[in-house]
């Protein structure tokens, strides 16, 4: 609007045309956020490699260009995705390690399992799938995913050293060099019960959780006395989500 229009219409800005947001979102959500969950159901819909970034744009109401303010292109979002499946549960470890005692591996690793089994099922559109998509597995050799591979790997080790001391103390001997991996793999059962239309409970969350803790030769009655410890663990310091409210 030119100075003299702007002078006629009494100097008051006209309002610009309203966002066409296709993905609903709570008030006070940043836009960063905003086209976070708009990837995450177009994603885990359509594909990644289906999904434009000009489709993402219209999807949260911003120009194709306003999107790359916040972030360098969809790699960069994928990362960010996968990151948060992780994430959430590695910076859990220090906390479990500071409130269990090293004598009671079932413990920590059941803490572990059912903090990991939350994040998951909490996920938004559960994001854990996009992994296993062989262009995500494919794009996720990039540089970009370095910061997700090292979380992953961190997140890996963190259940090992639980499995591999549990094992130990019920008599398996060396744990399986793979051990942390197969414990992760358990957990990720998640991902596809939720794909499966699968309510991810509490009750079958403690199911998966103990599986974990019977892949390292644990018995039953220790198992009951993890499981409690766990849910404890899990009302005092995690926020409310699929686990409590089910």
């Amino acid at each position: 609007m030119s100075t003299a229009a702007a002078a006629l219409d009494g100097g008051r800005a006209r309002p610009g045309r309203p966002r066409h947001v296709s993905v609903a979102v709570p008030p006070g959500v940043s836009p960063r956020d905003q086209i976070l969950q708009a990837c995450a159901k177009l994603f885990t819909s359509k594909g990644f490699a289906a999904t434009s970034t000009r489709e993402i744009a219209e999807a949260v109401g911003i120009r194709q260009a306003s999107l790359y303010y916040h972030f360098a292109g969809k790699d960069e979002i994928l990362a960010d995705l996968l990151g948060a499946t992780v994430r959430p549960s590695q910076d859990k470890v220090a906390q479990i390690e500071a409130e269990v005692s090293p004598t009671c591996p079932e413990a920590a690793l059941f803490v572990l399992a059912l903090v990991d089994i939350q994040t998951l099922a909490d996920a938004p559109h559960n994001v854990g799938m996009l992994a296993r998509l062989p262009d995500v597995v494919s794009a996720g050799k990039g540089e970009v995913y370095a910061g997700f591979r090292d979380e992953l790997r961190e997140l890996t080790s963190s259940y090992e050293a639980f499995g591999a001391r549990l094992a130990e103390q019920c008599g398996l001997g060396d744990a399986d060099e793979e051990l942390g991996a197969m414990l992760i793999q358990q957990v990720e059962g998640v991902i596809v019960l939720r794909a499966d239309g699968v309510t991810v409970d509490k009750a079958r969350a403690n199911k998966i959780a103990a599986g974990c803790l019977r892949l390292c030769g644990c018995g039953q009655d220790q198992i009951s006395q993890a499981r409690h410890f766990a849910e404890d663990f899990v009302s005092r310091h995690l926020r409310s989500g699929q686990l409590e409210s089910r």
